[in-house]
């Protein structure tokens, strides 16, 4: 009986595990590289958790809906237009359902959560152990974030207090 056949299946399956991972790692990296680059203004919160380490939870100014779309379920999608203010801070000038308008314009894609907010996908900002307390302790909390054509983003850093978060110290 010939082993062949088995070779090559789990050959198969581990090249698919590999080139899955690549792909995910390129999409994120292309959003950083790629991206329209916002600085948004946060409330941090800092837990633990005992399988993962510490992390900050980040609430952000530019969640909360307007009136008109507090009735808005679950998981429905809202696009949040942003714009730049004079200090820096990209702040929501808009909210939109449905389709991603195409106005040129900046937009963060967001989801309606449990809490009646918008949901990023940019809230868990893990740390090295035992520095989770500087992001909780600090007055200013800003994180600077990429965003692809599609309004996803990903967190390329934290300012803490106007300086870059950096737990070594460095």
């Amino acid at each position: 009986m010939s082993r062949r056949p088995a070779v090559w299946l789990l050959i198969a399956v581990v090249a698919a595990q590999i080139i899955g991972l690549l792909a995910f790692a390129g999409v994120r990296e292309v959003r950083l590289l790629a991206g329209t680059e916002v600085i948004l203004q946060t409330a941090p919160v800092d837990p633990r958790s005992l399988m993962q380490g510490d992390y900050a939870i980040l609430d952000y100014a530019i969640a909360a809906l307007p009136e008109s779309l507090s009735d808005l379920p679950d998981g429905s999608v809202v696009y949040v237009r942003l714009a730049e203010s004079d200090s820096g801070v990209w702040q929501s000038t808009a909210h939109f359902t449905g389709r991603l308008p195409d106005d040129g314009r900046t937009y963060i894609r967001g989801e309606v959560n449990a809490r009646g907010r918008l949901d990023f996908g940019i809230g868990t900002y893990f740390v090295p152990e035992g520095t989770g307390h500087i992001i909780e302790n600090a007055a200013d909390v800003k994180v600077v974030v990429s965003l692809d054509a599609g309004g996803r983003a990903v967190i390329k850093r934290v300012l803490v207090d106007g300086d870059e978060f950096r737990p070594d110290g460095e």
